[in-house]
């Protein structure tokens, strides 16, 4: 039992050193890379410029639906060479906010049209599949409902395209309209410096299979019908277009000092369910193009298997928890293991140091933003059990349900929108996933004292973060649904008086 036990735990720990050595092979390669930006190319006369697409797709978001469309109608562009569609898949208000607020532009000239669809077949890979169809533009670029582009974002993208017909795609950096709202806004937006400073740079400039992000990019026309279109195979269609693309040939470019600002998530619940997602698309598309990838001349062999590894790179999540799972049942057997693992947590560092990296090369207040990496560390390991889960959910090829990350509440919270008790406010369904992260908790504390009352100390430090990341994460979430329990036990104390 105990070498079995153990087999398993060097293989873990294997797992999750490869994704954290991969985090000193990126920064190897930004460091190679980081000068290699491609020249700004000039800006045509207002009359050369192309017609370009605007899509705006959206879902339920009527907090944000006129900040969204207002931010595209100001883009310095030419009113003649602009068109806007706003993909609207919503079930609710938003549809006719949506509708009126075309109308109040249309009538001012502008070249926008509200494209509403009755059902949401193919979730929002379905709504921009069947938009592209409908575009004019030879370029289309893409704003979620809770990014607010600056008005000089295709001014700072076009002449890309303009120079090099072969550029299929163009992706700009995420900056973050309320990082400081609170600990865990603060800990995602370090998370979102990290990828996008610094993994995206080496993914384009080293042509280690860039990809689109989801929004705040924009597209060549011609490349996205090239590449099939908007597919639903996955639910993570950037990904799965974006691999398509590159694998057609197709040439992406990411402008780290474009920075379109989005919003993060403000609730624990919302951003579970967005890392959730995410992980699904991510493996969904390993197991669709891995062999593809893999096989591909075009690309070197370090580039393919980045590729692979980095589409591989939420099975950490799982590794991790096996690692924790081991350590009780190694203190009751009365196995010590060799100091030589201790190699592993050296190579588990590379990640961590590019979150620290990419603070450094962003703000000059880096060291003071530090403060909240205790948090992220404790947040990322917190995702541990709903990402695992979703891991499970795509080997055991489950269906998969699109769940939208509810926008704009806070700014709603704030103008009276949402009334204090947050009664009118989007709000997910309470997720029992929390009565795991409240065991592995608990199974923390049980590490803990094991370690104490047999004086074995190594295993303190990770049982204690084992503890605090999953307990921290159950708590807000327990915290963010009171109300909601609150008013339900109330509801079943007054029925039980009427009785």
């Amino acid at each position: 039992m105990t070498n079995v036990l153990l087999v398993i735990y060097i293989l873990a720990l294997m797992g999750l050193g490869t994704f954290g050595f991969l985090g000193y092979i990126t920064l190897w390669y930004y460091w190679l890379n980081k000068d290699n930006a491609p020249d700004k190319p000039p800006l045509p006369a207002d009359d050369e410029l192309p017609l370009v697409t605007i899509q705006l797709p959206v879902f339920n978001e009527r907090y944000v639906i006129r900040r969204l469309i207002e931010s595209a109608i100001n883009l310095d562009y030419p009113i003649d060479k602009l068109e806007i569609q706003v993909v609207d898949d919503s079930t609710d208000s938003t549809a006719q906010l949506a509708a009126n607020i075309v109308s109040e532009y249309q009538q001012k000239g502008v070249m926008i049209r509200h494209i509403h669809r009755t059902n949401r077949n193919g979730y929002k890979a379905g709504a921009l599949d069947a938009a592209v169809d409908q575009a004019k533009g030879a370029f289309v670029a893409i704003f979620d409902a809770d990014f607010k582009p600056s008005p000089d974002f295709l001014k700072n993208t076009i002449p890309y395209f303009l120079a090099d017909n072969n550029l299929g795609m163009v992706q700009t950096r995420w900056g973050h309209l309320n990082q400081d709202n609170s600990f865990l806004t603060a800990a995602q937006a370090m998370a979102m410096d990290k990828h996008f400073v610094i993994e995206q740079t080496v993914r384009h400039r080293a042509d280690f299979y860039p990809k689109f992000n989801g929004t705040a990019g924009i597209w060549r026309t011609d490349c996205v019908r090239d590449s099939g279109g908007w597919q639903d195979a996955t639910v993570c269609e950037d990904l799965c277009l974006s691999t398509r693309a590159i694998l057609k040939g197709w040439d992406f470019t990411f402008l780290p000092d474009v920075v379109t600002p989005g919003e993060l998530p403000t609730s624990v619940s919302a951003y579970k369910n967005q890392q959730a997602r995410w992980a699904k698309g991510s493996l969904q598309c390993l197991l669709k193009y891995g062999w593809r990838i893999l096989t591909d001349k075009n690309h070197s062999l370090i580039g393919r298997i980045y590729a692979l590894v980095t589409m591989s790179g939420y099975l950490a999540h799982p590794f991790l928890i096996i690692i924790i799972l081991s350590q009780v049942p190694f203190m009751l057997m009365g196995t010590v293991l060799s100091p030589k693992f201790f190699l592993f947590s050296l190579l588990g560092l590379g990640q961590p140091v590019l979150f620290i990296i990419s603070q450094q090369l962003i703000y000059p207040d880096w060291r003071y933003r530090l403060r909240h990496f205790p948090t992220l560390m404790l947040v990322s390991l917190g995702l541990g059990p709903i990402i695992t889960r979703a891991i499970f959910q795509i080997l055991t090829k489950q269906t998969h349900r699109f769940v939208r990350t509810p926008k704009g509440e806070q700014e709603a919270l704030k103008s009276g929108q949402i009334n204090k008790k947050g009664e009118d406010a989007y709000q997910l369904p309470f997720d029992w996933i929390v009565l795991v992260e409240l065991g592995l908790a608990c199974y923390g504390l049980i590490g803990i004292i094991l370690a104490i009352s047999s004086r074995n100390l190594a295993p303190i430090f990770l049982m204690g973060y084992c503890m605090t990341g999953y307990g921290l994460m159950a708590w807000l979430n327990i915290k963010e649904h009171l109300p909601k329990f609150d008013f339900a036990r109330k509801s079943a104390t007054s029925t039980a008086r009427r009785k």
